[in-house]
C-alpha cells in the first residue's frame, strides 16, 4: 500500500490516499469534506467522468478507490475491473444508491472490495475505506443475504450486451451494426431476453433486468 506517513504528537499516521469518482458535484464536495475531517484519509484526486479514472490512479497510485456506479463515460464498475487489472495494488470501494444483488455481484465480478450505499451513515465511508485498505471485503450484511438468495442471471453474455445496447436506446438496426451481427439475430435476441425473463416487452426487459441489476 503506497502510504503517505505523517508525525503528530502522538507519533507517526499512516495516511490512507482515497482516489473519489462521484458524478454528483454537491455529493462529491460533501464526501471530500467527510473524508478530510478524518486524520488517516487524505482525498488525492476526486472526479466526474469515469473516462479519468483508470489515467488518474495511474498518475497518482491511490490506495484506495471509491467509485459511484454511475458515471458519465466509463462506468464505476468496468473501471473497478480495469483496475483490478493494471493497478491491482489499489482497492476499489463501489458506492451505489440502490443496493440490487445483481449489481452486488457484477461489483464482486469486478474486483471491488467494497460495497456500500450512499444513504450509510457518514463515518460508516471513513470506516470502510480503512477496512479495504488493509484487504478486508465491506459489504452491507442484508445486501449479501439478498444476493445469496437471488437466482443467477439467465441471460448469456451477448443477451445482456444487446439488451445493454437497447436500453440505451439503440435501434435493432443500430444494435447490428455495433455487435456485427444481422438484424434478424439482434431480434432473436431481443426474443430470446424477453422469454427468459418473463417480460411482455423489450421495455419491460431491460425493466426487469435493471432492477436485478443484470444491466
Amino acid at each position: 500500500m503506497h502510504v503517505a506517513i505523517q508525525r503528530d504528537s502522538g507519533g507517526l499516521t499512516l495516511t490512507i490516499r482515497v482516489l473519489l469518482a462521484e458524478d454528483m458535484h454537491m455529493v462529491r464536495g460533501a464526501l471530500v469534506a467527510l473524508l478530510e475531517m478524518e486524520e488517516d484519509i487524505d482525498v488525492i484526486a476526486e472526479l466526474a467522468n469515469g473516462d479519468e479514472i483508470v489515467p488518474t490512479a495511474l498518475e497518482h497510485r491511490p490506495d484506495v478507490a471509491v467509485l459511484d456506479i454511475d458515471l458519465a463515460g466509463m462506468d464505476g464498475l468496468t473501471a473497478a475491473a480495469q483496475l483490478r487489472d493494471v493497478l491491482p495494488e489499489c482497492r476499489t470501494l463501489i458506492l451505489t444508491s440502490l443496493g440490487r444483488p445483481g449489481t452486488f455481484r457484477r461489483a464482486l465480478a469486478a474486483g471491488a472490495r467494497g460495497f456500500i450505499l450512499k444513504d450509510a451513515p457518514p463515518r460508516q465511508l471513513a470506516q470502510a475505506i480503512r477496512q479495504v485498505s488493509q484487504g478486508e471485503r465491506v459489504v452491507d450484511p442484508d445486501l449479501m443475504v439478498a444476493a445469496w438468495d437471488s437466482g443467477d442471471n439467465p441471460l448469456t453474455e451477448r443477451e445482456t450486451e444487446v439488451l445493454r445496447l437497447a436500453a440505451g436506446g439503440a435501434e435493432v438496426a443500430e444494435i447490428a451494426g455495433r455487435l456485427y451481427l444481422s438484424v434478424g439475430t439482434v431480434r432473436n435476441y431481443l426474443t430470446s431476453t424477453s422469454v427468459k425473463l418473463n417480460a411482455r416487452n423489450r421495455l419491460d426487459a431491460v425493466r426487469i433486468a435493471r432492477e436485478a441489476g443484470w444491466l
